[in-house]
């Protein structure tokens, strides 16, 4: 009896170690993105990176838009662009609401360590917009303490807001912390460089502001979930499609050449 006990155990776990040994291997986070065959991006209307126009059916371009699409059609899926609230980004991301952030995103410490993320593809800065009539008046940091800034919450205007202990209010956008200072609810805002080539200035929504310094620099990355292997695939993607040239052509475009990064 013992002798038949004892069999029947042996079986019991050579039938549990082989039936954990067939168990599927988990679902990468690229062949979850192949099997539903698209790419969300989440992002926000940051001129030129990413803004609005209907003639495009995504209903989207701008520099990031434009190789998102092409980095989407690489993988052999459509492309699908959400606005995020920025200050979320990270909880959209992990909830599978989203399945990369790409939106002219600063490399932050926070954005490192919470996701993974490609190598750097452009060069940016976070510098104060303000009305040109006053601009002389503001020559240092230390001038512009005691204004009261507009920043994007959850953007690395933000932070450097923070970290320069500068007074500040939180709005949903950079184009929101731009109309802030238009409409003269506050004195300055704190937005990217490549926004503020774009949206300011002659020629532009907002001839009357211009941007009197730079407060940080800094490199623009894309975000997919920690661990994703979309990360490296993109890396590959865009050194083949910089190689080729498309990418210059691209950032031409939209008149980002200047702040590629080469690969």
């Amino acid at each position: 009896m013992k002798k038949l006990t004892a069999i029947i155990l042996s079986l019991i776990i050579i039938f549990t170690l082989c039936a954990c040994g067939s168990e599927a291997p988990a679902e990468s986070d690229l062949d979850y993105v192949k099997g539903k065959g698209s790419l969300v991006v989440g992002m926000t209307e940051f001129k030129p990176m990413d803004y609005r126009d209907s003639s495009d059916p995504t209903g989207w371009v701008g520099f990031d838009a434009d190789v998102a699409k092409l980095f989407a059609d690489s993988l052999g899926v459509k492309i699908e662009f959400v606005e995020v609230d920025w200050d979320n980004k990270i909880m959209e991301l992990n909830s599978k609401s989203v399945d990369c952030l790409w939106n002219g995103m600063t490399l932050t410490p926070e954005v490192i360590n919470s996701m993974s993320t490609t190598n750097p593809y452009c060069n940016n800065a976070q510098v104060v917009v303000l009305n040109a009539d006053v601009a002389d008046n503001y020559k240092d940091e230390d001038s512009i303490k005691n204004l009261s800034f507009a920043v994007e919450s959850g953007s690395a205007g933000e932070a450097a807001a923070n970290e320069k202990g500068f007074n500040s209010v939180s709005v949903l956008t950079q184009a929101d912390a731009l109309m802030e200072v238009a409409s003269g609810t506050c004195d300055a805002c704190i937005i990217d460089l490549l926004m503020a080539g774009a949206m300011i200035g002659e020629g532009t929504s907002y001839p009357q502001l211009t941007y009197i310094m730079e407060l940080t620099s800094e490199e623009y990355g894309v975000g997919f979930r920690k661990g994703s292997q979309l990360a490296e695939e993109f890396n590959g993607f865009y050194k083949a499609a910089f190689e080729s040239g498309l990418i210059m052509e691209i950032a031409e475009k939209y008149g980002v050449q200047e702040s590629i990064i080469c690969r």
